[in-house]
């Protein structure tokens, strides 16, 4: 699974609209000079975003965008989902796609697959933008999730 540039400019807009709450809607060029993303791809990215139910448009002069919950009840997933759609690292794992499949429901393959997308959806899940403000603050220490203890990443002792 690779994620695109609407899925990263998603989660970096999303978070400056995080970063002005309570503050009142921020404008699409603030968002766009501040993360350096082309005006008219965040347009798109926007709308997107609006039509889930994600984020709130204001129109008029102190228009902008404005978070439709608040930063603690918004994950990294859900933007992700939104913008990308579901989290699947084989074909065969896409909804409604397996029926091409006649082994899909004994492949060890799509086991594997299936449980490591669970774990990145897990993961992508627990970091809401509430954690990613917090972090800003107490910045600058930019990793998210903690690696285990080198022995078990080596995979010495992983059996």
């Amino acid at each position: 699974m690779k994620l695109s540039t609407r899925g990263k400019y998603g989660v970096r807009a999303v978070f400056e609209i995080a970063r002005n709450y309570g503050n009142g809607p921020i404008t699409i060029k603030e968002i766009a000079e501040r993360q350096g993303i082309s005006f008219s791809y965040l347009e798109q990215i926007l709308h997107k975003l609006g039509k889930a139910g994600v984020i709130e448009s204001v129109r008029g002069p102190a228009g902008g965008y404005l978070l439709a919950c608040k930063p603690a009840e918004l994950t990294i997933g859900d933007i992700v989902r939104t913008l990308e759609g579901p989290i699947a690292l084989s074909h065969c794992l896409e909804p409604g796609e397996s029926g091409d499949c006649n082994q899909a429901d004994d492949c060890v393959a799509r086991m594997v697959w299936a449980k490591v997308g669970a774990k990145i959806e897990e993961a992508l899940d627990s970091i809401s933008f509430n954690d990613l403000l917090h972090q800003q603050d107490y910045r600058k220490a930019p990793v998210l999730l903690r690696p285990r203890k080198k022995a078990a990443l080596t995979g010495k002792g992983a059996c």
